[in-house]
């Protein structure tokens, strides 16, 4: 079994791939309708996500369910761009339940999706079943800071477009939420699974 360090930095690698961009198309999307002063706020959501896909990722782990990988490939895409679209006409929905609840249920259930795709990579990883403890471990908390990095960088680019180059909060929203409902509608396009 390797070390945790080990899984520590597959975590981090995993998520901070450019290459597996949908993890942090989801965190932009997540992110565009927030200011930097709101970053109580922002860890919050990104913890609500952290638990459901650690939660995914050790019901997979523990157990021999698989899902599988085309209907994982347009599910992700599917929870970017509802939560981008949320993003925009979100005000008018629901009511009766704060904003703050319906984005938490939903970074959390969306977290159960993401860790879907996790789960499929982490137990590629896995020599030794028996012992998924410490790898499942070192694994979440890799990508914990990874997406922790990855907010800080986004929250950054905001800060500087809001506050230097005087771009208003709605038009930013409108665009980051709109390139982000238009990137993963492409990607739902491409990995239907019917």
């Amino acid at each position: 079994m390797h070390p945790f360090p080990f899984y520590l930095q597959l975590g981090f690698e995993h998520i901070s791939n450019l290459a597996g961009y949908d993890h942090i198309l989801f965190l932009v999307a997540l992110c565009a309708i927030y200011r930097v002063e709101q970053w109580r706020t922002i860890l919050v959501l990104v913890t609500a996500f952290t638990i459901g896909h650690s939660t995914t990722l050790a019901l997979v782990s523990f157990s021999n369910f698989t899902i599988s990988t085309s209907i994982i490939k347009f599910l992700i895409p599917m929870t970017i761009f509802i939560t981008s679209i949320h993003n925009v006409v979100g005000k008018r929905l629901n009511e009766n339940l704060s904003k703050m609840n319906i984005k938490y249920i939903m970074a959390l259930f969306f977290g159960l999706i993401h860790g879907m795709d996790f789960s499929n990579y982490f137990k590629a990883l896995l020599f030794d079943e028996s012992s998924v403890l410490i790898p499942l471990l070192g694994f979440n908390l890799g990508i914990e800071l990874g997406q922790l990095l990855v907010i800080f960088i986004i929250v950054s680019i905001a800060f500087g477009f809001l506050n230097f180059m005087g771009i208003k909060h709605r038009e930013w929203n409108l665009f980051i939420s709109g390139s982000a409902a238009g990137m993963s509608l492409v990607s739902m396009l491409e990995n239907r699974f019917w």
